[in-house]
């Protein structure tokens, strides 16, 4: 599925968030939404869910205009920086628990689901988890249970607040490479929101950066690097450097 923007404005009292904001996420591609904080990656992120609501603009689904849905008739899977895993639910439990609380009629049964959840758990080695809560579990572990909680309900596209945020260096490296085995898997439609440079280079098929609410410039890094629309792309992107390490190299 495709996810498209048109246009998109949104003010907070007096604070304008974002300034019409247009992008296009094609079907299968992981678009990263990069940039400075403040600068309205998550604001559009939520209104692309549906947990906002745009002054100006339209967000369309595969073509279909999708900016008066509901959040649960969207169809969209939303991984929060901070995980909001339920503490008195096992892994287990967090996962199955979008598939559980489902109408009667929509609901799989107790066996499907309980398949499904054990497929998820293994494409993340998590399996051996199964029985944990999450205060047992690391970060990362934590990060991967939040991802498979959302691929449970199989989406058709998936968004992303800054999923390795609160991660260590060496921890946020590793998961990195797992997550680009898992997407390149499951080809879904992701919008990744970071700060990160090394980050969005890695994972996204195509860089979208942003500053004040505005889209500065969208493409590859080495079109970013190479041909700056405008001062700002240049200072953003040699401050990241030293962080990042060798800008689009693989995470070791």
């Amino acid at each position: 599925m495709s996810i498209e923007v048109q246009n998109i404005t949104k003010t907070f009292g007096t604070f304008t968030a974002l300034r019409d904001v247009s992008f296009q996420v094609p079907t299968g591609e992981l678009v990263a939404l990069l940039g400075p904080s403040g600068s309205g990656k998550t604001t559009l992120l939520r209104i692309i869910a549906g947990l906002e609501v745009a002054d100006q603009g339209a967000v369309l689904f595969h073509g279909e205009d999708a900016t008066d849905r509901s959040v649960r008739n969207r169809q969209i899977g939303f991984v929060f920086q901070h995980y909001a895993l339920f503490r008195h639910m096992t892994v287990f439990e967090n996962i199955a628990f979008g598939l559980r609380v489902r109408p009667r009629t929509l609901r799989p049964s107790a066996r499907d689901i309980r398949t499904r959840v054990s497929a998820l758990l293994q494409l993340v080695q998590l399996d051996w988890l199964a029985d944990r809560y999450p205060a047992q579990l690391s970060g990362g572990q934590r990060q991967r249970v939040g991802l498979m909680r959302a691929l449970m309900l199989d989406p058709e596209a998936l968004l992303m607040d800054e999923p390795l945020g609160a991660l260590d260096p060496i921890i946020r490296s590793r998961l990195q490479a797992e997550l680009k085995q898992i997407f390149q898997r499951l080809r879904k439609t992701v919008l990744l929101v970071t700060h990160d440079m090394a980050e969005s280079a890695f994972l996204g098929d195509e860089i979208v950066l942003m500053r004040d609410g505005r889209i500065v410039q969208r493409g590859g890094l080495e079109d970013l690097l190479d041909r700056p629309a405008e001062p700002f792309v240049t200072e953003f992107l040699r401050a990241q450097r030293p962080l990042g390490g060798i800008a689009g190299s693989s995470p070791s």
